[in-house]
This record gives structure tokens, C-alpha cells and sequence, in this order.
């Protein structure tokens, strides 16, 4: 009986383990990109300062 607790217990570590990694690894990202406008003298001016 003793047995089959510890087999019970360590089974549930794992599987919890495991949900929390599936889940952790196809969550949605939190660090969504967010589009920004550039102008077209914004980026000639950083391309220069590139080559600087």
C-alpha cells in the first residue's frame, strides 16, 4: 500500500510538471509586439548614424 503511494505521488508530480510545461510552452506571448510608424527621414537618418 505504502508502495503504491509513493508511485501515486511521484506520477503526480510529473504529470503536473508536465501540464504546466505544455502549457507554459503554447501559451499566447504577454510580449506581443507592438507596430510603431517610422517616417521616411526617421530611417534615412538612423541608416546614417549606422555608418557612421
Amino acid at each position: 500500500m505504502e508502495k503504491w503511494l509513493v508511485v501515486t505521488g511521484i506520477w503526480m508530480m510529473f504529470a503536473t510538471c508536465m501540464v504546466f510545461f505544455i502549457r507554459g510552452a503554447t501559451g499566447p506571448s504577454r510580449n506581443e509586439l507592438v507596430p510603431i510608424e517610422v517616417r521616411d527621414d526617421e530611417r534615412d537618418a538612423a541608416r546614417g548614424s549606422m555608418r557612421g
